[in-house]
């Protein structure tokens, strides 16, 4: 308990803050955003109402409308965020509290009537009011846009609500000129509103579609190269069988006749299956057209694709076969997760020669939260490790490629957010 003790205490203030908003995906960052700016509206409306209510009237009767503002900017609130579950398909579309801000922003609409007919009167207080009286209108109608979905509607909702403006006026004795000037600021002003609620809405939708084309774009990767290992199975699988059971065959035949020639036959078959044995376990670990400078090149193209920025130096000329297959695939393990796992903006891969040997290391700021004490784990072939945001199988595979060219892995965040793989061949077997 001391040990976890002090490194809490040892941590800067507000990690816990950053690691809550590094650990989200880019799509539920969007979502945070576009919901708390809603929210925000509120204290927009709160803050544009209430100074000019302050000042123009009595204190009693300006927090009573200052309340019934405040209430109506908790009801925006809401509905802002319900509206946004529905947009996501979390829950269904919000009617009852599109129905209740409509009938909240009639209530305040009407009360702010009410105070300019029969409340203290004077310039100050009319003005006031009469600024309440558009905000509400205005505020009401741009979030009520994010209940509806086709454009009709949402015009009419804009519509509807400049057509109160006017007709509000009425009742006041409003000169028609005034009455109209003041529905044309709520069209402006709600249209205005309306179209970033829509906009908003859209943007959301095309940054989560974005998000899942990234994953399907990286499971059609996996899915590609499943099926090359398949027809690459097939072609060494499928033939040696064939010979196999000719042969097989062909020994049956000959010991029923009694020939020696039987056993010659089945000699053969034992070394095909060998054979076959030796070819398999290449497929497998992946032995068979592993080029590291084509993985290279690869991975850069992939990953900006993405839209990750890659950076890749150094170059693959003159290792041995072995070593560029064995780091080929490296960079095709690290790549992949990049692509699946966390959020990186940014991944670099080097390739530099020294006199201990080659060293390649691929480096990502997606890493899903802080490093922690012994994160990162160097692993000589055959030990355990862990990949990026999940077990060890993905390293599990490399330490098994590294192991034929005695390299050493280590994989595991550097710092915050930033996670390093880096794998290494000694010089005895570069050289």
């Amino acid at each position: 308990m001391g040990d976890v003790e002090d490194r809490e205490s040892s941590r800067p203030r507000g990690w816990w803050r950053r690691g809550w908003w590094r650990r989200k995906s880019t799509p539920a960052k969007v979502e945070t955003y576009t919901r708390w700016s809603f929210h925000f509206f509120a204290v927009i409306e709160v803050a544009a109402v209430g100074l000019p209510l302050l000042g123009a009237m009595p204190l009693w009767l300006a927090a009573l409308l200052l309340t019934l503002v405040t209430v109506h900017a908790v009801t925006c609130a809401v509905t802002a965020s319900r509206a946004l579950d529905w947009t996501r398909g979390r829950r269904g579309q919000p009617v009852h509290m599109l129905w209740t801000l409509g009938t909240v922003t009639a209530v305040v609409a009407a009360t702010a009537i009410g105070v300019v007919e029969r409340g203290p009167g004077g310039d100050d207080v009319d003005t006031a009011v009469g600024g309440m009286f558009g905000v509400v209108l205005i505020f009401g109608a741009g979030v009520m846009a994010l209940g509806v979905r086709r454009r009709r509607r949402v015009f009419a909702v804009v519509s509807g609500f400049a057509g109160g403006a006017v007709l509000g006026g009425f009742p006041l004795g409003v000169a028609l000129p005034t009455a109209l000037a003041t529905g044309v600021a709520v069209l402006l002003g709600g249209g205005f509103l309306a179209f970033t609620s829509v906009f908003s809405v859209w943007l959301l939708n095309a940054v989560y579609e974005l998000d899942e084309a990234r994953e399907t774009r990286a499971r059609l990767a996996v899915a590609e190269e499943r099926l090359r290992f398949g027809r690459d199975l097939h072609d060494v699988v499928g033939r040696n069988l064939a010979v196999i059971a000719l042969k097989s065959e062909l020994a049956v035949q000959l010991a029923h006749r009694g020939r020696h020639e039987a056993v010659d036959q089945m000699t053969e078959v034992q070394r095909i299956a060998h054979d076959t044995q030796r070819e398999v376990r290449e497929v497998v670990r992946g032995y068979r057209d592993a080029d590291l400078g084509v993985e290279l090149i690869g991975a850069q193209g992939v990953l900006r694709a993405a839209g990750i920025e890659c950076e890749v130096t150094g170059q693959a000329a003159g290792l041995p076969a072995e070593v560029q297959s064995a780091l080929g695939w490296v960079v095709r393990e690290a790549t992949t997760n990049v692509l699946r796992h966390g959020d990186a903006q940014r991944c670099t891969v080097a390739v530099r020669r020294s006199e201990d040997g080659v060293v390649l290391t691929v480096e990502n700021d997606g890493a899903a939260g802080p490093p922690g004490p012994g994160g990162s784990t160097r692993d000589r072939p055959g030990r355990g490790g862990s990949a990026q945001g999940r077990g060890g199988s993905g390293l599990a595979g490399l330490r098994e490629r590294l192991a034929a060219v005695d390299g050493t892995l280590e994989a595991g965040p550097v710092r915050e957010g930033v996670f390093r793989l880096v794998a290494q061949v000694p010089t005895g077997v570069v050289s």
